[in-house]
């Protein structure tokens, strides 16, 4: 095997996630990537701005944080069931899809920092925080917090439950750059959407090609450059340590095939069962549920058994 391959193997590992080099000028922006017609946007008062969509009505407010390379679209089969039940807002995290981009020092506190100022700015009360992969791992950096406007917590497939060693860290961050990133080809973008689930469904194919249309855009080079700073930050601001300070109702799901949690070529030894008891075991009073035939995109490839595992959750 070529040092080359190594680097995508550990970087594909990780999270799946990738881009392409650009072949030309880019003259496209992400805002005309195809949306939510109700896709709305909110400036933040520290100048970001911040796009959402909001369906819907309930006791319940739930606020669906998208995972590392993903946006709101990501949600769309779980906006449009829960929110006859439900309020249901899903955004973009700053420097993602049509939210606002700059040279932010992205991070899970970043991150946290910017749900709570959303919150804050359409004044939302009783909020469930659903989130996926990094976004699991950002929605524990807020509740732990203790902001009063949190009231549950759903965690998809989170991040931030396996942990790293220094030198794992170091191994991680050393290899998953923006030229890596950048230089990612079309073939292997799809394999890596791929490996996100049991089987690829056709109804996905959108998420590839709305990645193929991001490597043609003014935004590209940032993209490339945000990317292993959210790593760095899921690496650098554990919260594993950290799961008996939350003191608010939780549900964990994962896919039974997760093949990205626990990474497969640096915990062999470990399998997502392992990884989902230890975030059960960790959060005091937390339910676990175990999706078949399921991988690490839980949210889209079994969305009704997801939605149906949410409203048991908050009719308890």
């Amino acid at each position: 095997m070529t040092v080359r391959q190594t680097i995508f193997i550990i970087i594909f590992a990780l999270l799946a996630t990738g881009t392409t080099a650009q072949q030309e000028t880019p003259v496209k922006s992400m805002q005309e990537i195809a949306y939510p017609a109700d896709t709305k946007k909110i400036a933040l008062p520290d100048g970001v701005e911040i796009a959402y969509v909001d369906r819907g009505q309930g006791a319940y407010t739930l606020l669906f944080v998208h995972g590392l390379g993903t946006y709101l679209k990501a949600w769309q089969k779980n906006l449009d069931s829960l929110s006859g039940q439900y309020r249901c807002i899903a955004l973009d995290l700053p420097g993602y899809g049509k939210s606002g981009k700059g040279d932010y020092a992205f991070g899970m506190s970043f991150f946290a920092s910017h749900l709570q100022a959303f919150c804050e700015a359409l004044d939302l009360q009783n909020v469930v925080l659903v989130g996926h992969s990094m976004g699991g791992q950002v929605a524990i950096t807020l509740a732990l917090q203790d902001d009063p406007r949190i009231s549950r917590l759903v965690l998809i497939a989170p991040a931030g439950i396996e942990t790293f060693s220094e030198a794992e860290k170091t191994w991680l961050k050393a290899v998953y750059t923006p030229e890596v990133i950048k230089n990612t080809p079309p073939e292997q973008i799809r394999r890596n959407f791929i490996i996100n689930f049991f089987e690829w469904p056709d109804d996905a194919e959108f998420m590839y090609e709305d990645r193929m249309f991001l490597r043609e855009t003014v935004e590209f080079d940032a993209w490339c450059r945000m990317l292993p700073q959210c790593v760095a930050g899921m690496l650098d601001e554990p919260v594993f340590g950290r799961l008996g300070q939350i003191d608010l109702p939780v549900l964990i799901l994962f896919g039974e095939n997760d093949a990205l949690i626990p990474n497969p070529y640096l915990h062999k030894d470990q399998n997502t069962q392992q990884i989902a008891q230890l975030a059960q075991s960790g959060i005091p009073g937390s339910r676990l549920q175990m999706i078949p035939r399921c991988g690490h995109f839980v949210q889209w490839e079994q969305a009704a058994m997801t939605n149906q595992a949410i409203r048991a959750f908050l009719d308890q």
